[in-house]
């Protein structure tokens, strides 16, 4: 039955069901301001019970700097539209060099904003359903403003809403120095003034250096680096898997000559090799392993204690790709438990073998 079901092609799910897409991690990257901004929406609690006022939030990830934002009694798409415009006028952003990131709230997928950036020649940007790691900077912009000691509990009314986050959003633009674009204001950063400030702090750290060295014990002292990129999910080295890793090139290991390739996975560009100079036998019944007063002892001691024998190796050992020469100090060990009395020529080792 299931043969006559197969060729008809049966077998599967025959239920329409609804399979979700597969979405896109978003990477932006933004090297100076008014390339990459995030906005969000966030609540503020009213005066009672189930009632909010709704802060609007547009922030440039390379500067920090809040560009717009706005109080209102409504989340919607509508009142989204005249904070946007305001922005890009004031900044004076030319179209096709913006990209508006945001969260897939209701008015960040509405028509409505879609179309308005498509007219303003906004590249639109989403994060992944349920992932708040894809719009970082304005969840800690908003981290920032609720943990302030002068955020109040509740806010009387939409004015006195007004009041402080104007009063906030000047001190953050002007006065606070963020940790994450080198201790400096996001005006300094946004109008282009990193430079002149990290040559003031160097000159600074320099001549104090001069005064008193004695307070600077490891090296003279520098100032934090200048802002250069923001990355909202920067690129990871993809990790090679063993197979990849067996297929580059093999390691020659010291005077013997022989070829040594490694099955330790490794990521980016740096390969973990295994590297000894004098290779140990392991004993029976240690599992491939080498330890306690075993390491020293000769071939020939092993082999009188009946101590010398086949043994299955661990899948991370080392693998000998071009042969070992056999030695008394070190010889072949055969990987099967019945090669060694194969009637094998001594000349002729076998196609696997292993080194401890």
């Amino acid at each position: 039955m299931y043969r006559v079901l197969e060729d008809n092609d049966e077998i599967r799910e025959r239920r329409n069901q609804l399979r979700h897409p597969v979405y896109r991690k978003p990477e932006l990257l933004a090297e100076r301001p008014n390339q990459v901004w995030s906005w969000d929406i966030t609540k503020l609690i009213g005066p009672t019970k189930w009632s909010y006022f709704y802060l609007y939030v547009i922030l440039d990830i390379f500067s920090r700097r809040v560009v717009g934002w706005c109080v209102a009694d409504a989340e919607s798409a509508v009142l989204f539209r005249p904070l946007l415009d305001d922005a890009i006028a004031k900044h004076q952003v030319p179209p096709g060099q913006l990209t508006l990131h945001a969260d897939r709230g209701g008015p960040m997928k509405a028509k409505a904003t879609a179309l308005l950036l498509a007219d303003l020649g906004v590249t639109r940007s989403h994060n992944r359903p349920h992932t708040s790691n894809d719009n970082p900077f304005s969840e800690s912009h908003f981290k920032t403003l609720k943990y302030q000691p002068r955020f109040p509990k509740r806010f009387g009314c939409i004015e006195d809403a007004k009041s402080f986050c104007r009063s906030f959003f000047d001190w953050y633009n002007k006065d606070h120095h963020h940790a994450g674009i080198g201790l400096m204001t996001p005006d300094q950063v946004h109008y282009g003034q990193t430079d002149a400030v990290h040559a003031a702090r160097q000159a600074t750290l320099e001549r104090a250096f001069r005064e008193n060295p004695q307070r600077f014990v490891n090296k003279p002292p520098s100032p934090p680096n200048k802002p250069t990129a923001a990355w909202i999910n920067p690129p990871v080295p993809r990790r090679v898997t063993t197979e990849d890793t067996e297929s580059r090139e093999v390691l020659q290991h010291g005077a013997t000559g022989a070829s040594i390739r490694t099955t330790q996975p490794f990521v980016g560009g740096t390969e973990r090799t295994i590297r000894r100079s004098r290779p140990k036998l392991p004993g029976a019944g240690s599992g491939g392993r080498v330890k306690g007063a075993k390491r020293d002892r000769s071939h020939a001691q092993r082999s009188e204690h009946g101590e010398d024998q086949p043994f299955d190796a661990p899948e991370h050992l080392a693998t000998i790709v071009n042969g070992w020469p056999e030695s008394a100090e070190f010889p072949i060990l055969p990987t099967g438990r019945g090669e060694r009395n194969a009637g094998t020529h001594p000349n002729r080792p076998p196609m696997s073998m292993i080194r401890a």
